[in-house]
């Protein structure tokens, strides 16, 4: 995409961040059982993830999600133009993700194509009485990342929970500080979660989806006029 003279861009703030995170995702390391999905780390800026955490946006508090995310849509957040606008940090985790190099290198490591998709960004503050039952995501996203925030006491123990095809606890992902996790949502039975469980603090993440035509929250696209291309 072509900078404009308001807006921050990855490269002006964070050097080399796009071709960075290109060679992280075209390194991730595959792992095929219950079904195929990749981890990686460090493929944001360190000092991108920190100041994210830091913004001074609040976190929606304790409450039961009834184990699903959209449980209390109301206080979900997402990566929107005015939120990039508010938060250049925003502005530049976006433009990293809509980076034609960032699309091509997932694209080649998942082996899906991203045409004719928007890209859509949630930035999560879960806290206790939140957890996820086994689910697969809806046929929409064409993949599925996320990236986790977090550092501290029990930072290790808020990854993603994989579930076996009949629901039953598989494995759960790294969860430190920029360390992550790519599936494609339409892999067989690709069941995850978040088993309940206590959360110290404020469980942080990024899920970063790329959706198709169909999605109809534009407001949770982080460029609503403007379809991504590995091009």
């Amino acid at each position: 995409m072509t900078a404009t003279a308001e807006r921050v861009m990855p490269q002006d703030i964070y050097p080399q961040a796009n071709e960075h995170a290109a060679q992280v995702f075209s390194q991730a390391t595959l792992k095929d059982d219950p079904y195929r999905y990749w981890l990686f780390e460090d493929a944001l800026p360190l000092a991108l993830c920190r100041a994210i955490v830091a913004l001074p946006i609040p976190s929606p508090g304790e409450y039961d999600s009834l184990g699903k995310r959209d449980t209390r849509n109301d206080l979900r957040r997402f990566v929107s133009p005015e939120m990039q606008k508010e938060f250049p940090e925003f502005a530049a985790l976006a433009d990293i993700f809509h980076e034609k190099k960032v699309i091509n290198a997932l694209e080649t490591l998942c082996d899906v194509s991203f045409d004719e998709s928007y890209l859509r960004i949630e930035y999560c503050q879960d806290s206790n009485g939140f957890w996820l039952e086994p689910h697969m995501d809806i046929k929409e996203k064409r993949i599925t990342i996320q990236i986790y925030l977090n550092e501290g006491e029990g930072a290790e123990t808020l990854g993603t929970d994989i579930y076996y095809p009949d629901k039953s606890h598989y494995g759960t992902a790294p969860s430190l500080i920029n360390q992550g996790m790519v599936f494609v949502p339409k892999e067989p039975l690709s069941y995850h979660g978040f088993t309940k469980r206590p959360i110290k603090g404020v469980r942080k993440s990024l899920i970063i989806n790329y959706v198709n035509d169909d999605w109809r929250s534009r407001h949770e696209l982080a460029f609503p006029d403007q379809k991504v291309s590995s091009k």
